[in-house]
């Protein structure tokens, strides 16, 4: 699979640690893009914690990038490599006998492209999370060619654990176009001292700050975002 050099063309969502808000960001990032009448579509390679259904196994994360995109792209483009267990991707892959590849990810990759004036992919995890072999999701954003949105959750530990993943991220070669804020824990307490730190020691613009949203309202979050700082 040929790398492509870092464009505005698409975007790599990471987070600081799973279960920090991806899923919303991208969604909302695709709502915004979208009303700004720009064609988008949403992807989301591998997925773990996916469910049997008479059409195969499908993700809700998946989903609900598959249900932002401009046009109703076919699930296995969106989501090729589809797993049962909720667990890490390179073990849910061992188990089911079926490897990440990243040449199929790539031909969905570009179908979504050809038809798209922005792609949205989201990755798993963080940026360290293994996908097979030694390959991690990072090397799978790196591939792409994908400039990159860190999702940090608001709570205990973000300070470090956004630093050291922007750290990583442009230590791996890759562009961190900019970063979002998300509000996760009602509990965390000086959210705006901490957000105003990592504005200061991030390299990359803030797109915006989510508040915790119960359940999470992909209009509402679209609505905190700037998506002209990205294009």
């Amino acid at each position: 699979m040929p790398q492509v050099p870092a464009s505005r063309l698409g975007f790599f969502i990471t987070g600081t640690d799973t279960g920090v808000g991806k899923t919303l960001v991208a969604a909302a990032l695709l709502r915004g893009l979208r009303e700004r009448g720009l064609r988008v579509a949403g992807m989301k390679p591998v997925a773990t914690g996916c469910i049997a259904t008479a059409q195969g196994l499908r993700n809700e994360d998946a989903l609900v990038l598959q249900r932002e995109g401009s046009a109703r792209y076919p699930y296995a483009t969106v989501n090729p490599f589809a797993y049962e267990p909720a667990i890490a991707p390179h073990l849910a892959a061992q188990e089911a006998g079926r490897p990440v590849e990243f040449d199929e990810i790539w031909r969905c990759f570009e179908i979504l492209r050809a038809d798209s004036d922005v792609i949205v992919v989201e990755g798993a995890g963080g940026w360290r999370v293994p996908l097979a072999g030694q390959l991690t999701m990072g090397h799978l954003a790196l591939r792409l060619g994908l400039p990159v949105v860190l999702v940090v959750a608001l709570r205990l530990g973000c300070l470090n654990h956004a630093l050291m993943s922007a750290e990583t991220i442009i230590g791996s070669g890759a562009v961190l176009a900019g970063w979002v804020a998300n509000g996760i824990d009602a509990a965390f307490e000086r959210a705006a001292d901490n957000i105003a730190t990592l504005e200061a020691w991030l390299p990359a613009p803030r797109l915006g700050t989510i508040p915790r949203l119960v359940p999470p309202d992909v209009r509402a979050a679209a609505a905190r975002l700037d998506t002209s700082v990205l294009c």
